[in-house]
């Protein structure tokens, strides 16, 4: 079976650009990969009459993506090439092929679960799931020889879907119902006992849930204080509901000063290590834990770019500390990419290794 859609641009707005990959990516792990995409400007009525009706003649389903003004005017054009009009909010559905117009938000992407994917089920006489994998930090090529032996072991019975985003991967293990379970979960077995150390949710939960989870879990404050990633990891964290209940404070202590007087960094370690420095990292994390009112601390410094500081350390270089009343760990990488890149990656990081410190 063969699945396409058609994304409506909004041609207006040259500045903006339609989000259609949260839906497509509905549909994918649904078992429904789109082999065709077609973009198109929202007022080129002819081009996307031509498109349906080209797409129509082997597809057996056609979904157009748009922003959600667009979806009445897409609506009427569907309906003219089907002949029919929409009886539902998203899907028009003739014996040929099951056609839908979804908004490029959150609610196409919920209707797609609940609604296109359960259809389409129907239509094909087979169901389809899921098994996800969440990692951070893992190296590429480890990622690629954990997927290639899963491949190998599932041979054609299963599909493999991978996202990265600054470091966060989600493996996706797609099968059918016709799939052995325990192939599935053998293949699953193999990603995580390859990927172990980098593995932090056998499920789709991003990872700052993932870190409010075990928090609230083990009942644990946590406080922040940041200096390159400028309270990015503390935002992170907040942005989840109930987050008060946990996060105690985050402190962005750029400026040296800061640190010595809101962290009690000592004078003497900056002057002779630096700010960047595994030094600098420790003081500022135990100063958080010292305070009494958190049960871990996170701290991050390190140099973001696009230009270095004035001494001799690379961009990409920082280090992250991970303090509780026990101990305190530094972590330290040399990341690589654009200003963007190296501070997402880092946040990214610093919830992972909070994480991984108390789960």
């Amino acid at each position: 079976m063969k699945y396409a859609c058609i994304v409506l641009r909004n041609t207006k707005n040259r500045l903006s650009s339609v989000r259609y990959a949260g839906v497509v990516d509905a549909f994918l792990t649904g078992g429904v990969p789109m082999e065709e995409i077609v973009f198109l400007p929202y007022d080129a009525a002819a081009a996307l009459t031509s498109s349906i009706t080209r797409l129509r003649c082997d597809c057996d389903g056609i979904f157009l993506i748009c922003d959600r003004v667009l979806c009445p005017s897409a609506k009427e054009a569907v309906a003219a090439c089907a002949g029919q009009p929409f009886s539902e909010d998203y899907l028009l559905e003739t014996p040929e092929c099951l056609f839908g117009v979804l908004p490029a938000n959150a609610s196409g992407e919920s209707a797609v679960r609940s609604e296109a994917i359960p259809r389409l089920d129907r239509r094909r006489k087979m169901r389809f799931s899921s098994i996800t994998v969440r990692t951070m930090g893992a190296p590429a090529e480890k990622l690629r020889a954990a997927i290639a032996a899963a491949r190998e072991l599932s041979g054609d019975q299963l599909d493999f879907n991978i996202e990265e985003t600054f470091g966060d991967a989600r493996l996706e293990v797609i099968y059918n119902s016709e799939t052995p379970k325990m192939l599935a979960d053998e293949v699953t077995r193999v990603l995580t006992t390859r990927l172990e150390e980098y593995v932090y949710a056998l499920e789709d939960v991003p990872l700052a849930q993932r870190l409010f989870d075990v928090l609230k879990l083990h009942r644990m404050k946590i406080a922040t204080a940041e200096s390159f990633t400028g309270g990015g990891v503390g935002r992170r964290i907040v942005e989840i509901p109930g987050a008060s209940a946990l996060f105690y404070e985050g402190l962005n202590t750029y400026d040296n000063g800061s640190k010595e007087q809101r962290l009690g960094v000592s004078p003497y370690t900056l002057k002779s290590h630096g700010a960047v420095s595994d030094e600098v990292a420790y003081e500022m994390a135990a100063g958080l834990i010292e305070q009494g009112n958190c049960d871990i601390a996170v701290a991050t410094t390190g140099i973001a770019g696009p230009r270095s500081d004035n001494t001799d350390k690379p961009v990409g270089l920082c280090f992250i500390a991970v303090g509780t009343k026990e101990r305190v760990r530094v972590y330290k990488y040399h990341l690589e990419g654009d200003r963007e890149r190296i501070t997402e990656t880092a946040i990214n990081l610093a919830l992972f290794l909070a994480y991984t410190e108390i789960k």
